[in-house]
């Protein structure tokens, strides 16, 4: 499997997830479907980091590499590595609390920017040739 193959699979995966999200919603199921929009976009930001032979081994690690990599240096804009943050902050919430805080409007809030994060990110890496 080659880099572009893996890079494919890695936002198949990650814009299935956003369809998963949407299924979730219509059930009710808000921290799930913020669980798959996070995970949309962390595979979103693995895949930029893998294009440029990237790998870290946690998710605050992707998050803080994908700030620096790609926020500092101008070339992807800085409200995206606070999308990719407040997605994580979500996940966390609706993963580890018993007592549901997020809701619907949370749910379609974020999954407006994943589905933004998404378009952007298969944008940047099919300008940078990584993908065809």
């Amino acid at each position: 499997m080659t880099t572009a193959d893996e890079l494919r699979a890695m936002l198949s995966k990650a814009q299935r997830y956003i369809v998963s999200a949407e299924v979730l919603c219509t059930q009710g199921d808000f921290d799930s479907a913020l669980s798959r929009l996070y995970y949309a976009m962390f595979y979103c930001a693995e895949a930029l980091l893998m294009a440029e032979g990237q790998a870290y081994s946690s998710h605050k690690a992707v998050i803080a590499a994908y700030g620096q990599r790609f926020v500092k240096t101008g070339r992807l804009p800085i409200e995206t590595h606070q999308w990719l943050r407040e997605a994580f902050d979500k996940r966390q919430i609706g993963d580890y609390d018993f007592i549901p805080t997020l809701g619907e409007a949370d749910a379609v809030d974020l999954a407006d920017k994943a589905q933004r994060f998404a378009a952007l990110v298969i944008d940047f890496l099919t300008r940078q040739g990584h993908l065809s």
